[in-house]
């Protein structure tokens, strides 16, 4: 694990990999700042032993410090099998080791993901080729990692090893069968939705989840959703993403010179900032994004707890790879007005959850516009709160399969009123 902190513009991967390491440990360092070494242990057996389905706050189920300590380690596991694979660090790895270290606050651990990541080796191995070229797949993949939890949780009557056979097989199918599936569903949503493989995952978990239920199980969804941390919470991400403009202006010559002009990019896929704009510009969007999504949950009244913190590290994540103000606003300025005419309020939990990760549908407002952004918003609000049914919360990507969902019905419309548009 060698640090080095010099940037050099026709090789960033050396510093984008040091400062998410700096990142993933400040994780740790929280986490040891919240609780002691005997807590976080306790913390995180509970964390190991309960069911993970949406919505299951890690900081409500243990502590806050085994939620960081969680996050901490996964990210970091996260940075370091990125790094011995010899995969490039840009855009991608990025938004995916935030992702990993966000989700990790509420519903992945190192027990449930493994066997999704051991499937995907499975299908290099068959391909033939080496595990780098669906590692990313594999990791935003383990957003079915409930899935692996909930079938050793139903089969805990049977004999210990049955029951670990039993659900690290499903783990490694749902690893196994997610990278083809992946790469056809971009093309049914061309781009326009940043979490292509949430979208796959909720594919995956809606047939699986399906089949078994015709066995006769049943899958409750949960609620728990912690309280009361907003203060130490704030303190932490404002210090954060502070210190990531701060670098990113050290880097860019201490200058802002560049920032807005990231903005022109619509942020369809594929939209690496840092191959397109460089490594300090894009940490200084990362930061940016972050302090406008943590002072969202905050203005409307909200709780920084392990969910929403997990939507703002999936935002910072992304502001390397598709997201910036200019998109993510009106998406989420959509969920906002459908709050004002519809059944709920801004400050339920699954709500607060749409209008962060919602910001998956950023490329429609980048490329199409304010409006169509913020009418994206408006239908994801709608979808996302009633397609968690279909498979009992056990995709933690719910957004990201919604957000496919809507990619499909409205893509076509505004094609279609664009070219009739251009026709007169």
């Amino acid at each position: 694990m060698k640090f080095s902190l010099r940037y050099q513009e026709d090789n960033p991967g050396r510093l984008v990999y040091s400062t998410l390491l700096l990142f993933a440990i400040s994780l740790l360092v929280v986490a040891f700042a919240m609780g002691s070494p005997a807590s976080i242990a306790r913390g995180m057996v509970q964390i190991f032993l309960q069911s993970d389905a949406l919505i299951t706050d890690y900081i409500g189920v243990a502590s806050a410090g085994a939620a960081f300590f969680n996050a901490g380690i996964m990210m970091l596991c996260s940075i370091l099998l990125l790094k011995a694979l010899k995969v490039p660090f840009m855009g991608m790895s990025v938004a995916c080791c935030f992702l990993m270290g966000g989700f990790s606050l509420f519903g992945k651990n190192l027990l449930n993901v493994l066997p999704i990541l051991l499937g995907t080796q499975i299908y290099a191995w068959c391909q033939h080729t080496s595990l780098a070229r669906y590692v990313y797949i594999g990791l935003f993949g383990t957003s079915l990692s409930p899935i692996v939890t909930e079938m050793a949780l139903m089969t805990r009557d049977w004999h210990f090893w049955p029951s670990i056979l039993f659900s690290t097989l499903v783990g490694v199918f749902i690893g196994f069968v997610l990278p083809p599936i992946a790469a056809y569903t971009i093309r049914l949503h061309q781009g326009y939705n940043l979490y292509n493989v949430g979208f796959a995952a909720g594919l995956v978990g809606l047939v699986l989840v399906s089949l078994l239920r015709s066995f006769g199980n049943d899958f409750d969804t949960r609620l728990v959703w912690g309280e009361g941390h907003n203060a130490e919470m704030a303190l932490f991400l404002g210090l954060l993403f502070t210190s990531m403009i701060a670098l990113g202006w050290w880097y860019n010559g201490r200058s802002f010179r560049g920032f807005w002009h990231l903005t022109r990019h619509s942020g369809r896929s594929i939209a690496d900032f840092i191959l397109m704009d460089g490594y300090p510009v894009t940490l200084i969007n990362m930061g940016v994004v972050g302090l406008f999504a943590a002072g969202y949950v905050l203005l409307v009244g909200g709780q920084l707890n392990g969910p929403t913190i997990g939507g703002i590290f999936t935002i910072v994540g992304f502001g390397a790879f598709g997201k910036h103000l200019k998109n993510i606003v009106w998406v989420m300025l959509g969920v906002v007005i459908s709050s004002w005419c519809m059944v709920w309020d801004l400050t339920d939990p699954a709500v607060m959850l749409a209008a962060l990760f919602s910001t998956g549908l950023a490329p429609i407002a980048g490329h199409f516009g304010p409006l169509w952004g913020t009418v994206a918003g408006i239908i994801h609000a709608s979808v996302v709160l009633n397609v968690g049914v279909l498979y009992s919360g056990l995709n933690l990507y719910n957004n990201g399969f919604a957000a496919g969902l809507v990619c499909i019905v409205l893509l076509p419309l505004i094609q279609a009123l664009r070219r009739e548009k251009e026709d007169e």
